[in-house]
């Protein structure tokens, strides 16, 4: 039995990752267009290597056992395209919706879709709304967090990166 709940949308399948997911998500975290907002301290904006995407891989489903909350692997038609869900490891100022669709997949409307459901679960089972930590060179990830009813809320230190704090409102 799996802890992560699967979610469905109009064309997504959000679920646990599994070992299959590690070859185009390793290859979606080489790129250095996609990973170039991503992470904090020394490996801000750096592209990682596939051992870091296997860690990434199972923190994320370890965060799901010790949080009750974590990343699902965004599926498309039977395939991995990305990653949505409530980021929130050790050390983090609050639970984040973050969300990231492999640049092949960019522009047809599944990080939005995704980070919708994925919104729609933190709601029903957070004590509150996660946010957003968003790079301020991202603007797409602005545009798609304002879409989903965030506002921005000043700039927030993390390790090694300042980013804006967006904030979702309740449901």
């Amino acid at each position: 039995m799996s802890l992560v709940p699967e979610l469905r949308t109009a064309r997504l399948r959000l679920r646990g990752f599994v070992e299959a997911d590690l070859d185009p998500f390793a290859a979606m975290q080489a790129e250095p267009g996609f990973m170039r907002h991503l992470g904090v301290g020394p490996s801000a904006g750096r592209p990682r290597t596939r051992a870091e995407t296997w860690a990434t891989m199972a923190g994320q489903l370890g965060q799901w056992a010790l949080r009750g909350s974590g990343f699902w692997a965004i599926e498309h038609e039977g395939r991995f395209i990305g990653r949505a869900g409530i980021l929130n490891p050790e050390g983090w100022p609050m639970p984040e919706l973050a969300y990231g669709i492999a640049p092949a997949e960019w522009g047809r409307g599944f990080a939005l879709e995704a980070a919708s459901a994925a919104l729609g679960w933190a709601r029903e089972n957070l004590p509150a709304p996660p946010v957003s930590f968003i790079h301020p060179d991202n603007h797409p990830s602005q545009r798609l967090a304002e879409r989903l009813g965030a506002a921005q809320d000043g700039m927030i230190d993390l390790p090694g990166v300042q980013v804006q704090l967006w904030r979702y409102p309740p449901a």
